[in-house]
């Protein structure tokens, strides 16, 4: 079945744009400003010690998520055989790829930037000096490990729920979209609050999750018509006038 049409140049090059802004203008006056609302001198971050955010936000959600990559994974499975899922199959392994690419790729990043949370710096009680995201890090004897968002990628690595369905349930799609951006959201405000990340970490997971579901989606999905594909491709002999 041909996918409903997609523009990838806009779906990529406005991410990509923005990767780029992050890159050239510093977060970091937005990023202190809204940690500095979340943040009690004498006291730290008002959601650190949060049974809530901490046990239920963070443990049992990111807990559910990873159950939902399983049950994606049983069902590729069972998409190998015989079953009603057979039809779902490159969906289904779509949607394995895509969640397992969105959440692996954050503890390489984390290690190779060694970015530190604002709970670790000393303009918020910690003993580490901040230092931009390609910018050396300062001598220190524990790096961190706070970029990209990984509780932040829980939830916008559910993203591709929605190029699981665009083609096929488009209405679902759209829902399972708002869901995804709605739980990152969440997840990433919790995180917030307890100190864990800046503003501008979780916007690059939202970033680097997305782009990653495109170019999934294209490589393994998008099938374009062969009534559509005549239209794009010049007629013979257009190209010489």
């Amino acid at each position: 079945m041909p996918s409903r049409y997609f523009d990838f140049r806009l779906a990529l090059g406005i991410p990509l744009l923005l990767m780029v802004c992050m890159l050239v203008i510093d977060p970091r006056p937005v990023d202190f400003a809204l940690a500095n609302l979340f943040y009690q001198p004498g006291e730290g971050f008002i959601g650190r010690h949060s049974f809530w955010l901490e046990d239920i936000l963070h443990d049992r959600a990111k807990q559910v998520v990873i159950v939902l990559g399983v049950l994606a994974i049983a069902g590729f499975v069972l998409s190998l055989l015989p079953t009603r899922l057979r039809t779902w199959r490159r969906q289904l392994g779509y949607l394995v790829l895509a969640l397992g690419l969105s959440t692996s790729v954050v503890t390489p990043l984390k290690t190779l930037t060694g970015m530190h949370c604002p709970w670790s710096l000393s303009e918020f009680g910690g003993q580490e000096q901040f230092t931009p995201l390609l910018s050396e890090r300062a001598p220190t004897a524990n790096p961190g490990r706070c970029w990209p968002g990984g509780h932040a990628s829980a939830g916008f690595s559910l993203l591709a729920l929605f190029f699981v369905l665009r083609d096929r349930r488009p209405r679902l799609a759209r829902a399972a979209l708002v869901v995804a951006l709605g739980l990152g959201s969440l997840f990433s405000l919790g995180r917030m609050l307890q100190g864990a990340h800046f503003l501008s970490h979780n916007l690059w997971t939202l970033l680097i999750d997305w782009v990653i579901c495109v170019l999934t989606y294209r490589w393994l999905l998008y099938r374009v018509s062969v009534t559509r594909r005549s239209y794009q491709q010049p007629v013979l002999g257009e190209t010489c006038r």
